[in-house]
């Protein structure tokens, strides 16, 4: 059996074209702009990429939108002072810092200073702690682009087991607190293995596994004989191994061996082309919620 891909770029247009309709709903009768900030300390390549994805997409869904980049060297009071002032701003109601910032800077102290209302990466320690008792209003992107990948081509985890490898605090604590919500999208059964777990124990919990969600950081880590028959199969990981002597562009692997793998699931995610394409969306599904959070449309 070949598995389904689990296109994420078709999932991320389709909800793109459904936030697009709720911001012109909340501009007709609310006279509501969903506001964002993105901040970019440096010249990054990477980072210059990322938050131009980032203003791109926030213009094409009709936000308020502003790129504040500053040089490197300033100084984190003059950050912490920038966030500060944007906390204030009531026409922006979510605020980014991409990450990483220089060494100078204290990432904590930047990701603490946004207001937890608008912190829409959901990285502030408030919004983890709303997250785990269940009464948040946005969640981390990519945990959350996990989640509608599943329920969107899988269907319901309801009462499925949801096995989670890794236990990085940007996925895999966040991805299993989300899985065992007691709402739509989740209701699952959660194991979550990780380095501390024997091999043999976590090649037993994956056969286990109906959803198998991996953020490993190794290359090809699961095999095709971990995984249960049927398996939907989310691949978080992107590993660079290698270069492309005809393109010269990396080469790149999750943490899944597609091969082997996509022949015992049902459904799988590509690399690339599965996950990676949500994480922009669901940053804008937490900014519309920030909006509609500031604008009293909605409650905690």
């Amino acid at each position: 059996m070949a598995a389904k891909l689990i296109k994420g770029a078709e999932v991320a247009a389709q909800i793109r074209e459904e936030l697009k309709k709720e911001v012109e709903d909340l501009k007709a009768k609310h006279n509501l702009i969903p506001g964002l900030v993105t901040i970019l300390v440096g010249e990054d390549p990477g980072s210059v990429s990322y938050v131009t994805a980032k203003q791109k997409t926030s213009h094409e869904l009709g936000f308020y939108s502003i790129q504040d980049s500053q040089p490197p060297d300033i100084t984190e009071a003059a950050l912490l002072a920038l966030i500060e002032k944007y906390n204030q701003d009531p026409k922006l109601h979510g605020i980014l810092v991409q990450l990483p910032v220089p060494k100078h800077i204290d990432s904590n102290k930047v990701l603490y200073a946004i207001d937890p209302n608008k912190d829409v990466d959901a990285f502030h320690p408030v919004n983890v702690g709303r997250i785990l008792i269940g009464n948040y209003a946005f969640l981390p992107c990519t945990p959350a682009g996990c989640q509608e990948l599943i329920y969107r081509a899988y269907g319901d985890p309801k009462g499925k087991e949801v096995v989670v490898v890794g236990r990085s605090n940007i996925v895999g604590k966040p991805m299993v607190a989300i899985m065992i919500q007691k709402r739509a999208g989740a209701n699952a059964t959660v194991t979550c293995v990780h380095t501390g777990t024997p091999k043999d124990k976590m090649i037993e919990h994956c056969r286990r596994a109906d959803i198998l969600i991996v953020a490993a950081g190794v290359p090809k880590y699961i095999q095709g004989d971990w995984v249960k028959e049927g398996a939907c199969v989310i691949d978080v990981g992107v590993n660079r191994i290698g270069k492309s002597e005809k393109t010269g562009k990396a080469i790149l692997a999750g943490d899944v061996d597609f091969e082997s793998v996509s022949q015992k699931a049902s459904f799988i995610t590509p690399v690339p082309g599965g996950v990676g394409p949500m994480t922009i969306t669901m940053l804008m599904k937490n900014t519309v919620m920030a909006a509609k959070l500031a604008a009293g449309l909605v409650k905690l």
